[in-house]
């Protein structure tokens, strides 16, 4: 019996159990080589009137299989493929689509090794990008030419919520894909691909590991799109090893149960932050004083504990006072682990530029005790008075 339900998707998606006596966890399979049981097999793309399922190690084994077929049926993709990182698959996932002589369109709030790709490699490669307000029409943008128009909802940093159906509906129209990175929502609370996505990108290092112990990328595609990515991720050589895949499946197996404390707690922080004479506003689609708010209620299904938080203005060393001495929060990129991270965000608009009072921070709520947080942030604030 099959389940549209995500936690029983997470739980139960992917298994091999039968192919592997009975284990409830895929194996690890650390292999280069397979050996064939004659020429014959050895030769064939067909064996017993299936397709061979493992040829060679980087094409796929048991654990990279595994890992992708649970992350299909959550997305509900035709076909996923499972890449080095989150980055390798932002990159892979606009190759794929776009050529020599094509334009793209790309938001103005995206990760910025995105905006550094697209203005060096993708710009060598002969591939035109043209940059967009997220929260503006792009009608007008869109070219002859345009292959694609790349979404990030909430966008990096400044958690702007882009309407993604109507996106998808004006891209179509003109014969463009729509590529996102759903990495914050995850298939979760987000359904990229049922809202009009064609490429949904996951930097599954974040959220879907779980854990901060593995670097990984996954893209996602419907039936239209499955062949031609398949071909080009296999011609460029890439993979995601089967320790990672391993890893990774781990931790989707516990991912709606984990965002949902992680929302349960980013909520409670953002809360207590907006009523800070400290904060000039909160940067979280989750709260209705959010300009994002109404967008994402009707979109999305949850939002998990990553947001945003202008202060008001400060002296770099108040910013660091408040920061370095932080017992729970640590200094450090990334997210979507278990341990609660705050940076400072710095970003680059060139489309409409984001006005901020004063500095901005970025905050990922962990599964630590929600008033042990607060507790370490009022600390921090009263360093940043002293300071």
């Amino acid at each position: 019996m099959t389940s549209d339900k995500p936690a029983t998707i997470a739980a139960s998606a992917g298994r091999m159990s039968a192919e592997h006596f009975g284990s409830v966890n895929t194996p690890v399979y650390r292999t280069s080589t397979i050996l064939h049981r004659n020429l014959a097999s050895l030769k064939a793309e067909i064996v017993d009137g299936d397709r061979k399922p493992f040829a060679y190690g980087r094409l796929g084994t048991p654990t990279t299989v595994s890992f992708e077929q649970a992350m299909s049926a959550l997305e509900g993709a035709a076909r996923t493929v499972g890449l080095p990182s989150g980055l390798s698959a932002i990159t892979t996932a606009i190759q794929a689509v776009c050529g020599a002589g094509d334009h793209l369109l790309m938001t103005d709030n995206c990760y910025g090794p995105t905006r550094r790709f697209c203005a060096s490699t993708l710009k060598r490669m002969g591939v035109e990008t043209t940059f967009f307000d997220p929260g503006a029409g792009i009608e007008a943008l869109f070219r002859p030419n345009t292959k694609a128009v790349y979404c990030e909802s909430p966008g990096t940093l400044t958690f702007e919520v882009t309407d993604i159906p109507a996106i998808a509906d004006m891209a179509h129209a003109r014969g463009a894909l729509v590529l996102m990175d759903n990495t914050w929502a995850t298939p979760v609370y987000f359904p990229a691909l049922a809202r009009g996505v064609d490429l949904s990108i996951q930097a599954g290092t974040k959220f879907i590991g779980g854990h901060s112990d593995v670097m990984i990328g996954t893209i996602a595609v419907k039936e239209p799109q499955a062949k031609q990515l398949v071909s080009f991720v296999n011609e460029l050589g890439l993979y995601a090893s089967g320790d990672d895949c391993f890893l990774a499946l781990r931790g989707l197996r516990t991912l709606p149960v984990r965002l949902k404390r992680h929302q349960e707690t980013g909520l409670t922080l953002a809360c207590w932050l907006a009523a800070r004479p400290e904060v000039v506003r909160v940067l979280y689609p989750a709260l209705e004083s959010d300009p994002g708010h109404v967008l994402w209620k009707r979109d999305f299904l949850g939002a998990p504990g990553l947001f945003g938080v202008v202060l008001k203005p400060v002296s770099q060393a108040g910013l660091a006072a408040f920061m370095d001495g932080l017992k729970h929060f640590g200094l450090g990129y990334s997210w979507g682990g278990y341990e609660s991270l705050i940076i400072p965000a710095d970003f680059v608009r060139t489309a409409r530029p984001f006005k901020a009072e004063g500095p901005i921070i970025r905050i990922h709520a962990g599964l630590e005790d929600a008033g042990d947080l607060i507790a370490d942030l009022e600390a921090g604030f009263a360093r940043m008075a002293a300071a």
